[in-house]
């Protein structure tokens, strides 16, 4: 199965919420007030956002005003350019600058945070990198051990400290590894404890200061992972932790359990932080670089 199938198949239930409920709203219907506000009412438990659905639906009515909108096929003809819009250029997840290039992965725990650390270390790996990986999640020894299952999978260099040791430390050691051995890319795994304990985002900002120290420009991604079927929580995880830390970019995972897949115009709306990873699946390949233009098409087909 190809990757843009793979995406297809993982946005099934979001399709199925809101195309289908697009089609039923509009099929043998005229645009007006009426199916107007039904479909901002979709838009809106597909979490796209309040903002967002709000948006969509004034200047569907002005087109159609203007008589450019007639019937469902225009109706989402519409939607699908809105919609890439709306969700701006591809942001890629990419190496640059000096070597190594840090990344900085946070979120709470649950989010798959790990595991997505595991697939991108596997995709960086694929396109002839090396990899560290560094496991800064020193509150939770499973974290630890979870993570040097998929450095061995993946083949990357792997770096800890004792359970319950200091994140920072490990981070430090890390990055002074990967810039001695020549290493591409290094992966910092961090804690996830619930985001409003103000003393993990101590903790993130102080690794976030260490990464600086121990080489300038530092880390280069800081790169939140939020979980597509929270919703609106997910999205805020990410004002929180955007606050605390600054946040580069968002990997949004388990996109194929969810019928709410709209979150991600709401991030891009309401925090302009780019998505730039989502997982469709379970498998190593179903992490992808998020591309606005393919989402929005397999949304539609």
């Amino acid at each position: 199965m190809g990757l843009f199938d793979r995406l297809r198949k993982g946005l099934t239930k979001t399709k199925e919420s809101f195309i289908g409920k697009v089609d039923s709203i509009f099929t043998g219907r005229p645009v007006d007030e009426e199916t107007l506000e039904e479909l901002e009412e979709t838009l809106v438990l597909s979490d796209v956002g309040a903002g967002s659905a709000a948006e969509i639906v004034r200047r569907l009515k002005e087109k159609s005003d203007k008589g450019e909108i007639k019937g469902a096929g225009s109706v989402k003809d519409f939607l699908k350019q809105e919609m890439v819009s709306m969700l701006g250029i591809s942001h890629p997840l990419v190496a640059f600058g000096e070597r190594p290039f840090v990344i900085l992965t946070v979120g709470v725990n649950g989010v798959g945070k790990t595991t997505t650390i595991g697939k991108l270390a596997n995709k960086f790996r694929n396109e002839g990198y090396s990899v560290m990986l560094a496991a800064g999640d020193t509150f939770r020894a499973a974290a630890i051990e979870q993570l040097e299952i998929w450095a061995e999978r993946a083949q990357a260099q792997f770096v800890k400290h004792q359970s319950g040791s200091d994140p920072s430390a490990v981070v430090f050691d890390a990055i002074e590894a990967a810039r001695a051995r020549g290493i591409d890319v290094v992966i910092v795994d961090t804690a996830g404890r619930l985001h409003t304990k103000s003393p993990l985002m101590e903790e993130l900002k102080k690794v976030r200061r260490v990464c600086g120290k121990a080489m300038s420009g530092s880390p280069h991604e800081v790169l939140l992972v939020v979980d597509a079927t929270n919703g609106q929580n997910a999205l805020r995880q990410a004002q929180m932790f955007n606050e605390a830390i600054g946040v580069t970019g968002i990997a949004l995972t388990k996109l194929d359990g969810t019928a709410k897949g709209g979150i991600v115009f709401a991030i891009r709306r309401e925090l302009n932080i780019p998505v730039k990873l989502i997982g469709v699946g379970e498998g190593v390949e179903d992490l992808q670089d998020f591309s606005p233009p393919d989402f929005v098409k397999a949304l539609f087909e």
